[in-house]
């Protein structure tokens, strides 16, 4: 005799549900009320529990399946017009394949190969069928990690692409020098000369290391800034004249001194503008800017407005 709880099988599937709801809302950025999250998920838990019925196996085709699963849509998230309904309903099969699929993925492989060949049978019709037998809570713990997984990954991209809307090509001439990078608008630098109040681009030292002594390019690292300081007028520098310290204030730290350049020019070009400024100060950052090398410099919000 097999013993069925009803109970068990609608609460686990109701939170299952209101799980996928709530990582749909953050894919879609949509503002949820609880109360409409629980109601869809009682909804979904109620849907399941209706399999136990054999007079209802009429309701189990693609179409009411698809009816339930846009039920639940309306009640977690209103209706608010077709394209945003279609875009809610779409985010939701993706999150609940992404969660099946990782959860047969952790399935197998945690498998033996005994138990892989165990769970294989032929039907009648000649196919082959794979049987899954796995317990509740090996299918919660895999949900959980897959759903994790999952919106890590997708605001990892969903970070890169808004800083991509930000991104922008970089050229700075000093005489014949000419560096070119990628850079970032960072709206939140303002970072001035507090004598000439000239706006600071930040740029990766390593970017300069063909012009600049090499003693000068560990010092900075090191921020010995006060050190190369101490030696102009005795390096080989040719552009000894057009260097500036420019104070400012670390993470956790006091006042600091951040070594400059006065360039000839810095153009940038930043959604299909072609915008050319003299007044700016390129300062040298001692590490890197970026991890993964997408820019090499920090542009100064007043750049754009020139």
């Amino acid at each position: 005799m097999v013993i069925v709880y009803v109970d068990l099988i609608f609460l686990l599937n109701a939170a299952i549900d209101g799980a996928l709801l709530v990582v749909t809302a953050w894919t879609r950025n949509a503002a949820v009320r609880l109360w409409r999250i629980a109601a869809a998920s009682v909804i979904g838990g109620a849907y399941v529990v209706m399999m136990l019925v054999p007079e209802l196996s009429f309701m189990f085709t693609f179409m009411v399946k698809l009816l339930f699963s846009a039920l639940m849509i309306v009640t977690a998230f209103g209706f608010g017009g077709m394209a945003p309904f279609l875009r809610n309903v779409t985010a939701f099969y993706v999150v609940s394949f992404a969660a099946a699929g990782g959860i047969f993925g952790f399935h197998y492989f945690f498998m033996a190969s005994g138990d892989v060949w165990n769970g294989i049978f032929f039907a009648h019709s000649g196919g082959m069928l794979f049987e899954m037998n796995t317990g509740i809570w090996f299918v919660l713990a895999a949900f959980v990690i897959v759903m994790w997984i999952y919106l890590r990954v997708f605001r990892g991209a969903k970070q890169k692409e808004r800083l991509v809307t930000y991104m922008a090509e970089v050229e700075v001439a000093v005489e014949d020098f000419v560096m070119r990078c990628k850079g970032l608008v960072d709206t939140g630098n303002q970072l001035y000369d507090p004598l000439t109040k000239t706006p600071v681009m930040v740029v990766e030292t390593a970017m300069w290391k063909d012009v600049l002594p090499e003693k000068w390019v560990e010092r900075i690292r090191k921020a010995e800034v006060d050190q190369i300081v101490s030696t102009i007028g005795s390096d080989e520098f040719c552009w000894q004249d057009r260097l500036r310290l420019v104070p400012y204030r670390g993470v956790n730290r006091g006042t600091q001194f951040m070594l400059a350049i006065k360039p000839d020019r810095v153009t940038v070009i930043y959604n299909d503008r072609k915008i050319d400024t003299h007044k700016v100060l390129v300062g040298f950052d001692a590490g890197k800017l970026c991890s993964d090398d997408s820019y090499h410099a920090i542009i100064h919000p007043m750049l754009l407005q020139t």
